[in-house]
């Protein structure tokens, strides 16, 4: 059966052989795999909420792609591993763990000289995250999950509430997002800030 995805405003495409690494083959529909994603993803929500996890573990090349092998690993045969293909986002491929090194060193600076408030730490970190776009597939969702991780565990902060509402879908709430990381992406984190608060 041939994988129909249709892409909404902010999804990166897949490869054809990225979409062989599906592991559930009777899914066909963008509708049938998101319900699939979503229940591995509610599965490795509820892995984090059970481990007492430090900053000097979770802000690791091995966690990052721990955490997206649990969110996807069900559904997707290369979850957890770097993406081995360019697209319309993100750094090079070759570049990913060198972006990702960078991004790890300044995020456990941040976090040691109180360069910002907390909330902005994991937010800066999840619009970092998402821009060299490690993997082929749920890169927004799973930088969502790290921010709240680093919330959580790290500043024993509450989890972001995203607006509230399902983004993966279209919507309203789907759009704000977009718009606030837009504003992000021009150098304005004010409001993504705001709509993770939302």
């Amino acid at each position: 059966m041939e994988l129909d995805l249709e892409y909404r405003d902010g999804q990166t495409p897949l490869d054809d052989d990225e979409k062989e690494g599906l592991r559930i083959e009777t899914i066909a529909t963008r509708q049938e795999l998101d319900e699939f994603e979503q229940q591995n993803i509610e599965q490795a929500v509820e892995w984090t909420m059970k481990r007492s996890l430090k900053y000097s573990a979770i802000l690791t090349e091995d966690f990052i792609q721990k955490l997206h092998k649990r969110m996807y690993g069900d559904v997707w045969a290369w979850a957890g591993a770097f993406r081995k293909t360019n697209k319309n986002i993100g750094v090079d491929k070759w570049q990913i763990s060198t972006e990702l090194r960078y991004l790890l060193d300044d995020t456990k600076y941040w976090i040691a000289h109180n360069t910002y408030p907390p909330d902005e730490i994991a937010i800066r970190f999840k619009h970092r995250i998402v821009a060299i776009h490690c993997f082929p597939n749920g890169n927004g969702r799973h930088s969502r999950l790290m921010a709240d991780i680093i919330a959580e565990k790290v500043f024993k902060q509450p989890v972001f509430t995203w607006g509230a509402a399902n983004l993966v879908k279209g919507g309203d709430a789907r759009a704000d997002y977009l718009t606030a990381i837009r504003a992000a992406d021009a150098g304005n984190i004010m409001p993504l800030m705001r709509f993770a608060r939302s």
